[in-house]
């Protein structure tokens, strides 16, 4: 096998009250086409991605490394095309999907064969929480919790029959800014009270009930409340999108991005109204990746040698 491709979608983390632990795979893409070669390079090709990155402080190459280092495998070099559809820093999992990209990478090229399993716990370990990392991994909508033997617990639905639309600021937000201003800890009657509405929303959500799910999507106390402040326009995107249609709007992520719950064919007449509303924004309609991460191998490489 000398060339194969990693392709692995974008995620939108919480949806509402789903704090580091719910995440949906949308579609667009950071894509790795992958080579052997006598030393690492990584090419960018996208308005994404920065110019001339250093391998050796390549997220997508770190991912490869950690990995190869706990399976204790030597890490062959090689060239690395990266194509990116995530916007940085925006709350769409760029940071995720390198990661997961990279685990692969070393999945690759060290065949080691791994489990999902095996993957998420080492992308849970590298992200700090599996919210992002489970979506961009496996698919659909995912509800990932740590455990105490270690194992990464999760649950999958892999099409929700809904549309998103989400609405792209132009300026950043670091997720580590956006932590900041979260509480330390919550009181045990507020933690009932948070877990509930989640409780509520991904019953709903699991269950098709898709009108009870946004409505209590917007009643998040966890983090919403807090980073709210942090985005502007938070509360007019969310009414504009109401008005359209909309089933419930979140902050997506840390944000900026704000992504909307929409019915079903639906999705144009919300996105073309936000867009009328707030020019300066990037609003697409998407949908929701069902496969997460996907290898394509080069079969006739393999034949050829």
């Amino acid at each position: 096998m000398n060339k194969f491709t990693i392709t692995v979608p974008a995620s939108s983390a919480n949806i509402g009250p789903g704090f580091d632990s719910a995440g949906l795979a949308v579609n667009k893409y950071l894509t790795l086409s992958v080579e052997y070669s006598n030393v690492w390079e990584f090419e960018h090709q996208s308005v994404h991605l920065p110019a001339n990155p250093d391998p050796a402080k390549h997220l997508i190459y770190q991912a490869a490394k950690e990995t190869a280092d706990t399976f204790r495998a030597p890490l062959p070099p090689c060239k690395v095309v990266v194509e990116s559809e995530i916007p940085l820093a925006r709350g769409l999992g760029s940071s995720a999907s390198a990661i997961v990209a990279g685990i692969e990478l070393a999945n690759q090229l060290c065949q080691l064969s791994l489990t999902d399993q095996e993957k998420l716990k080492q992308a849970t370990m590298m992200e700090g929480h599996p919210d992002n990392v489970a979506a961009a991994l496996l698919g659909g909508l995912v509800i990932a919790s740590p455990l105490a033997s270690g194992e990464i617990g999760v649950f999958k639905k892999a099409d929700p029959q809904v549309e998103l639309v989400v609405s792209i600021p132009e300026f950043e937000l670091k997720t580590e800014d956006a932590r900041k201003v979260l509480p330390e800890q919550f009181s045990r009657n507020d933690a009932v009270a948070a877990s509930a509405v989640g409780n509520i929303v991904f019953a709903a959500l699991v269950s098709g009930n898709y009108e009870l799910a946004g409505k209590m999507m917007e009643e998040d106390l966890f983090h919403e409340p807090y980073r709210a402040s942090l985005i502007p326009n938070y509360r007019e995107i969310r009414n504009e999108a109401k008005s359209a249609g909309a089933y419930a709007t979140v902050i997506s992520g840390a944000g900026p991005t704000m992504i909307s719950l929409v019915p079903k064919g639906k999705g144009s007449l919300v996105s073309a109204s936000l867009q009328k509303r707030f020019p300066t924004y990037n609003v697409e309609l998407l949908k929701i990746d069902p496969y997460g991460l996907r290898v394509n191998l080069d079969l006739s490489s393999r034949l050829a040698r």
